[in-house]
């Protein structure tokens, strides 16, 4: 009995010292990720201010991500907005991911640490394939825009009060019952983790059904970084902070209504100023 109880004894410390081993590995490597990214966004906005924008009818400038530059081509224009827009989710969305990729492998974590790794691999690629979709779609819709404002003058003069609106649009959006749901949805995964087979198959759809999740949960801030400067790397961090006080705060719904509050007021403002009360 001695012998069999030393041997679990070295067993069970064996597995605690993998497991901490893998922690650590896990999140060194998303820390990395996150840092790597944000450095590359930063240097993308900084480049892309740098550029200037174009000055608009109605007080407002166009960001040059929606514009074809002297010499470039629009397959390398939309090749050089999705580059970095994949960069710039990666960067936005990794820390509200961390935790639901954690929760995924401590689920499947009995599959050995190499299968392990690949796996969370598949699920981060399918999650952030639907971001990579998203931005596809967004950027013709952009370019179309763009064109149209720069063609018609009475469009661009309302671009600021349309500004205004959707952005108070999103905020009311926090307040509503689908926003909770889809928020549960995000924060809620250990019970479908503990579903989940652990093969390559699976890992990528549960990917994919992550990301869907959290498009539909994100869709007024995204909004917000879409209208109010998709490039702009002030825009990016509060939508960044956003998103990530209503995925970790341990009472995500209120944290969601107190940014939505605050969405609401900066909305207002927006509207005030673009009626010339502000």
């Amino acid at each position: 009995m001695g012998h069999v109880s030393a041997t679990g004894g070295r067993d069970m410390s064996g597995r605690s010292i993998d497991a901490r081993v893998s922690q650590r590995a896990f999140f060194g490597v998303s820390a990395l990720l996150f840092t790597v990214s944000t450095a590359v966004t930063i240097v993308g906005g900084t480049s892309m201010s740098a550029m200037g924008e174009m000055p608009m009818p109605g007080g407002w400038t166009m960001s040059m991500a929606w514009m074809r530059m002297c010499g470039q081509t629009w397959p390398g224009v939309a090749a050089s907005f999705l580059g970095m827009w994949v960069v710039m989710m990666v960067a936005m969305m990794l820390p509200s991911l961390v935790p639901m990729l954690w929760r995924y492998r401590e689920a499947v974590g009995g599959t050995g640490e190499t299968c392990l790794g690949w796996l969370t691999v598949l699920v981060g690629a399918g999650y952030f394939f639907v971001w990579t979709a998203f931005g596809m779609a967004v950027f013709p819709l952009g370019v179309a825009l763009a064109a149209l404002e720069m063609e018609l003058p009475v469009l661009a003069r309302a671009v600021p009060l349309a500004v205004g609106v959707i952005v108070l649009i999103a905020g009311a959006l926090q307040f509503t019952a689908w926003k909770t749901r889809r928020l549960a949805c995000c924060r809620n995964t250990p019970g479908r983790c503990l579903m989940l087979s652990a093969n390559a198959a699976t890992a990528w759809r549960h990917g994919l059904c992550l990301g869907l999740h959290c498009s539909y949960c994100c869709a007024g801030l995204t909004m917000i970084l879409l209208v109010a400067g998709v490039m702009d790397l002030r825009v990016m961090a509060a939508v960044t902070a956003a998103i990530a006080v209503e995925r970790l705060a341990p009472r995500g719904e209120r944290m969601a209504r107190v940014v939505g509050a605050g969405i609401v007021g900066a909305g207002v403002l927006l509207m005030a100023r673009a009626v010339g009360l502000g």
